[in-house]
């Protein structure tokens, strides 16, 4: 870490796996993962909460990769931010960029599933029970089947944490729901530790005091087939979570 103070800001999937390596002393804020739905919003409430901690820290970590862009443009003012130089925090539960683009070249239409996604985002399965009441079973199907499309397969990411055997299971039930083909991988917090810890090398975006962060410094696409671009900011499904 910095030589100065630190903290951590981090989507509320990825601080799952952050806190069993955490230092105690250090401090952390968590915002809302409803936020990637609309992702202008999310880049602005990570501006906001930039602007608030950089009088008092030295180092800002983003717990946080490109998503969907809302990383591009944001201004470090007077401190040091780093972010993970990934798509998504898919790949900061499989270790590695590199881990990521190995699942996406096996089927690109996956949907990942770990315990914070199951904890604290919506699932396949949220997303239908909801469609249900509002619209009743067939349409509900009928909804999904279209926002499946392009998805043939579930990955269950076992990260180590506790309680596996419950979120397992609940991951398999999704893929059967959905006619997804079921898949366990073996995560890894390697990339989550030097994310905390360093060294900040090329695996990571660290913009110094006064820079703004381009989407050139990623060299990634954002067009990946991914759990997120299953759900438009128009989506009859959701509301705009700054309405």
């Amino acid at each position: 870490m910095g030589n100065g103070r630190t903290k951590v800001i981090a989507c509320a999937t990825v601080i799952e796996e952050m806190l069993p390596l955490m230092p105690s002393e250090i401090d952390y804020e968590v915002l809302d993962f409803g936020l990637h739905l609309v992702p202008g919003s999310l880049k602005t409430r990570l501006q906001e909460a930039i602007d608030a901690a950089c009088s008092n820290y030295d180092t800002l970590i983003l717990g946080y990769g490109l998503c969907s862009m809302a990383v591009v443009g944001l201004q470090s003012r007077n401190c040091t931010v780093v972010v993970p130089r990934v798509d998504d925090c898919i790949a900061c539960f499989l270790g590695s960029r590199e881990a990521y683009d190995n699942e996406h070249q096996k089927e690109p239409g996956t949907y990942y599933l770990t315990k914070g996604w199951i904890e604290v985002s919506d699932t396949l399965l949220d997303e239908y029970n909801r469609s249900v009441e509002k619209y009743g079973q067939e349409r509900a199907e009928r909804i999904m089947r279209i926002m499946l499309n392009n998805y043939k397969r579930l990955v269950y990411i076992d990260t180590g944490t506790e309680n596996q055997d419950y979120y397992r299971d609940y991951a398999r039930k999704v893929a059967e729901k959905f006619n997804l083909r079921f898949e366990e991988v073996k995560g890894s917090n390697s990339l989550i530790y030097r994310t905390l810890y360093g060294p900040w090398d090329d695996d990571f975006v660290v913009a110094q005091p006064g820079q703004t962060i381009k989407y050139t410094d990623f060299k990634t696409t954002a067009a990946t087939t991914n759990n997120l671009s299953l759900y438009s900011t128009n989506s009859p499904l959701r509301k705009n979570p700054d309405a």
